[in-house]
C-alpha cells in the first residue's frame, strides 16, 4: 500500500481542526506530573509522540477539575491556574511537529481515595463503594453539584487559554457516568431515576463548558456506551446517551468505551492485556458511530498497524487510539509514512506500563527504556565518536538490547550465546501459552540485529579465552541468571524449580506445593501451568498478599485460573524444610510472625521460585584481565557521561555486566541497563 492511499495516513477534519492522519494516543496518566503540573518530563513524553508522526495526543488521564477529586494516579491539577503555562509549553512543542493536543478533564467521584490530595471526602451520586479504590463516598449534595459544574467550566477555560486544541470529558467509571449507571445511582431526586434525570448532571456540565469556551473550541467525551453488566448501564441506554450528546450540539466527538472498571477483573475486560482478544470492542464502537453519525474515536488493545488500518478503512472509526503501542514505539506514524512499518517496535501486551501506574509508579514500557526518560535516554541512538570492537556475551533481552544499541552507534559487534537460540528467560515464560506475545521482545531485536549486520554465534559456551581471541575493546557480559532455591533448614535437594516446570523438564504431579517468595511473574506463571495441567496445587507466599511485584491487571488472569482450578492460596507462610515420607514429601511451613506456628503438607512435589543467582563466572574471570576491573562510575552513568574510566593505554578491553548477570530483576531492568550503558559507550 502506498503512502498516498494508506487509510491511516489520510487527514481527518474535526470541526475547524485538520488532523494530519488517523493515529492518536488516548488519554492516560503516565504519572510523570510534578506537584500536579505537566513539567518537562511530561512535556517531553508527549513531544516525542508528536515528533514520531502522531496526529493527536490526548494528555492526562484525567486532569481533575476539583480539589475534592483526589489524584489517584498522579493526575494533573486542572483546577489550578499554574497549569496554563506548563500546558502551553507542551502544546507549542507538539504543534511544532504538526500534532494536535487535547486534554481529558474529570471529577473522579468515587474512583479515588479520601487519604490523598487535600483529604476531602470522596463523593458519588449515591454512597456506594467502589471495590478498586475502597473509599466509602458521601452522597453528593446540591451545593456540590453546583460547585463541580462551575469547576468543569473554569478548568475548560484554562485549557483553552493554554492553547490546547480541545478537551474531552472522562465518563467511564468517573463522576459523570456514575450518575448515568443504575449500579451507582440510587437517587430519588431530579438526578436519579429516569434517563433524563440521570443525564441531567452531564448535560449541565457540557452546557456550562460550552458557555465558557464558546462554540468553536473542540469538546468531546470519552464515554461508556455499554457497561456490559447486569446491574449497570445497558447497551440500549448507552447508545441513547451517545445519540443525545450527538444531538445536543455541545459535543464534537465521542471516544467509545465498553465495560465497567470498578474492579481489577472488570477493568481487564475494558483494557485487555496479553493473552486476551485483540480489539474486542472495535465492532461495538463502529455500531455507535453508525447510530450517532458523529466522529468516533476508540482504543482498546489495538496494538498492530493492520488492525488499526482495518478499523479506519472499514469506517468503524474516525481516529484510532494506539496508546500502549505508542508507549512501546512513539514513532509509529513516521515509520508508516517512510514505508518502514516492519521496523515498529511491537507492543507485546505485557501492560507493565499500566500496572505500574495502578500500583503508584510511573508508566514504563517493558522493552522501551526511553519512554518516560526522554530527557536522559533518547529514542534515537547517536553515533559514537570512537568505534569499538565489541563482544556481547548472552542473547537474552539485555544482551540483544546491548548489541542493538552498540551497533546503532557504529561499533562492530559480535554476540556469543551458549544456547542454540536467542531469548534467555523469555523462552521460559512464553511456555505459558497466554504469554506467547512476549517473544516479540526477542524477535524485534533479532530483526534489528540482522538489519545492522550483527553476527550472533550460537552454541558458544564462552570461556575467557574465547572472548580474548576476538581482541575486543569492550566486553558486555549479559549471561543472565540461574534459578536458585530459598534457604531451608533441610531438604533443599528435594525441591523442583519453577524453571523445571516452565521448561517442561519436570511434569507437574499433584498434589503440588509451590513456594513463591519472589512475588512476580515467574512463580505465578509456573503456578498457572501447574493448575492448567490438572494437578492439585497450593500456592504459598511469605508476603501479606501474593505476587506483590506484579500489578493488578496482570494479576487478573492468574487469579481467574486459580479460582477456576481450585488453587489454594496461603499467605504469611514460609517454607522451612522438606523431608521424604515414603513416596511423598512433607513440606513444613512456618510463620515470620511466630516461631511456634508450624504446619505440614503432604505433597508429591515442592516447587520453589526464589529469583535467580547471577551467572557471573565468566565475568569474574574477565574482571582482572580488563582495563577497568569491571568498575563503573555510577555518578557519571546517572549524569549521562562516559561511565567507564578512560585510561591512556594502547591495548586491553573495558568490561561491564548488565541485567540478571548482576542481580535478579526483570526484563525492563535488563533492557534499561543495556540502553543506558551502551548509549554512552
Amino acid at each position: 500500500m502506498s503512502v498516498s492511499n494508506d487509510p491511516l495516513l489520510q487527514p481527518f477534519q474535526l470541526k475547524h481542526l485538520t488532523l494530519k492522519n488517523r493515529l492518536m494516543s488516548t488519554a492516560h496518566e503516565p504519572a510523570y506530573s510534578e506537584d500536579g503540573m505537566p513539567k518537562d518530563r511530561y512535556r517531553l513524553y508527549h513531544r516525542e509522540k508528536a515528533k514520531g508522526g502522531i496526529a493527536l495526543t490526548m494528555t492526562a488521564g484525567s486532569a481533575i477539575v476539583s480539589q475534592d477529586s483526589p489524584p489517584a494516579f498522579g493526575n494533573l491539577h486542572a483546577y489550578r491556574d499554574e497549569i496554563v503555562p506548563w500546558l502551553k509549553k507542551l502544546a507549542d512543542d507538539c504543534h511544532d511537529y504538526g500534532a494536535a493536543v487535547m486534554i481529558q478533564l474529570t471529577h473522579l467521584g468515587r474512583r479515588t481515595g479520601w487519604n490523598k490530595g487535600a483529604w476531602l471526602p470522596v463523593l458519588a451520586p449515591s454512597p456506594i463503594r467502589e471495590p478498586a479504590h475502597r473509599a466509602f463516598p458521601k452522597e453528593i449534595e446540591d451545593w456540590d453539584i453546583e460547585r463541580i459544574i462551575s469547576d468543569y467550566a473554569s478548568a475548560a477555560a484554562r485549557m483553552q487559554a493554554a492553547g490546547l486544541d480541545g478537551i474531552e470529558f472522562e465518563a467511564y467509571g468517573h463522576l459523570m457516568d456514575q450518575f448515568w449507571s443504575p449500579a451507582t445511582n440510587r437517587r430519588e431526586d431530579e438526578f436519579g431515576g429516569s434517563l433524563d434525570n440521570r443525564m441531567r448532571f452531564a448535560m449541565l456540565v457540557t452546557q456550562a463548558v460550552r458557555n465558557a469556551v464558546g462554540p468553536d473550541f473542540i469538546v468531546g467525551i470519552r464515554m461508556v456506551a455499554d457497561e456490559d453488566w447486569s446491574s449497570g448501564l445497558s447497551k440500549q441506554e448507552g447508545i441513547e446517551i451517545a445519540q443525545r450528546f450527538a444531538r445536543s450540539g455541545h459535543i464534537d466527538f465521542l471516544n467509545i468505551i465498553r465495560g465497567h472498571i470498578d474492579h481489577d477483573a472488570s477493568l481487564n475486560e475494558v483494557i485487555p492485556i496479553q493473552g486476551m482478544r485483540s480489539a474486542p470492542h472495535l465492532d461495538f464502537a463502529g455500531e455507535v458511530r453508525e447510530a450517532t453519525r458523529i466522529p468516533v474515536f476508540h482504543a482498546a488493545r489495538i496494538a498492530d498497524v493492520a488492525t488499526a488500518r482495518h478499523a479506519i478503512a472499514t469506517g468503524k472509526l474516525d481516529m484510532i487510539g494506539m496508546t500502549r503501542a505508542h508507549i512501546a514505539d512513539p514513532h509509529i506514524g513516521a515509520k508508516i509514512a517512510r514505508g518502514e512499518e516492519h521496523l515498529i517496535r511491537p507492543c507485546v501486551g505485557a501492560t507493565y506500563c499500566l500496572d505500574r501506574i495502578y500500583e503508584g509508579g510511573e508508566a514504563l514500557c517493558i522493552h522501551n527504556a526511553s519512554t518516560g526518560r526522554e530527557a536522559e535516554l533518547s529514542h534515537a541512538v547517536a553515533e559514537a565518536e570512537i568505534r569499538r570492537k565489541t563482544v556481547v556475551i548472552g542473547a537474552g533481552p539485555a544482551g540483544l538490547e546491548a548489541a542493538r544499541v552498540l551497533a546503532e552507534r557504529g561499533h562492530a559487534v559480535t554476540v556469543l550465546e551458549a544456547a542454540g537460540e536467542a531469548g534467555g528467560q523469555v523462552n521460559l515464560l512464553v511456555r505459558n501459552p497466554r504469554r506467547k506475545e512476549m517473544i516479540g521482545i526477542i524477535d524485534w531485536r533479532l530483526a534489528e540485529l540482522e538489519r545492522l549486520g550483527v553476527e550472533i554465534r550460537y552454541g558458544v559456551f564462552a570461556e575467557a579465552e574465547d572472548v580474548l581471541s576476538l581482541t575486543p575493546d569492550l566486553v558486555v557480559v549479559a549471561t543472565g541468571g540461574i534459578a536458585q532455591a530459598p534457604e531451608l533448614e533441610a531438604g533443599g535437594e528435594l525441591l523442583t524449580s519453577s524453571w523445571d516446570i516452565m521448561a517442561g523438564g519436570v511434569k507437574p504431579a499433584g498434589p503440588v506445593l509451590l513456594f513463591d517468595d519472589n512475588g512476580g511473574h515467574p512463580g505465578m506463571s509456573a503456578a498457572e501451568v501447574i493448575a492448567l495441567s490438572g494437578a492439585e496445587l497450593e500456592l504459598v507466599s511469605p508476603e501479606r498478599f501474593f505476587a506483590p511485584e506484579m500489578g493488578g491487571m496482570n494479576h487478573v488472569p492468574y487469579a481467574k485460573t486459580f479460582a477456576e482450578r481450585g488453587v489454594r492460596v496461603t499467605i504469611n507462610s514460609r517454607l522451612k524444610s522438606v523431608r521424604r515420607d515414603g513416596n511423598a514429601l512433607i513440606a513444613v511451613l512456618g510463620s515470620d510472625f511466630s516461631d511456634q506456628v508450624l504446619e505440614e503438607r503432604r505433597v508429591a512435589q515442592v516447587v520453589v521460585e526464589h529469583g535467580t543467582a547471577a551467572n557471573a563466572e565468566l565475568y569474574m574471570r574477565l574482571k582482572p584481565l580488563s582495563r577497568n576491573g569491571g568498575a563503573v562510575d555510577y555518578a557519571a552513568l546517572i549524569a549521562r557521561r562516559q561511565p567507564l574510566p578512560v585510561k591512556q593505554v594502547a591495548s586491553g578491553f573495558d568490561l561491564i555486566r548488565i541485567g540478571d548477570a548482576v542481580a535478579s530483576r526483570n526484563i525492563h531492568a535488563a533492557i534499561y541497563d543495556a540502553s543506558r550503558y551502551c548509549s554512552l559507550l
